[in-house]
């Protein structure tokens, strides 16, 4: 039986998700795909277009 709003997730459950999110906060790298591309596109933009 499906409760709505209602989800489990194992690596919350575990601790996982706390673990990756102090690493990022602490080491200001991002851990999600998103984050990391974007963090990395940056780097690339203010390297090419550095004065």
């Amino acid at each position: 039986m499906c409760i709505p709003g209602l989800s489990f997730s194992w690596k919350r459950a575990l601790g996982i998700t706390k673990a990756k999110q102090n690493f990022a906060r602490k080491t200001g790298v991002p851990t999600t795909k998103a984050g990391l591309e974007r963090k990395l596109g940056s780097s690339i933009l203010k390297m090419l277009f550095k004065k």
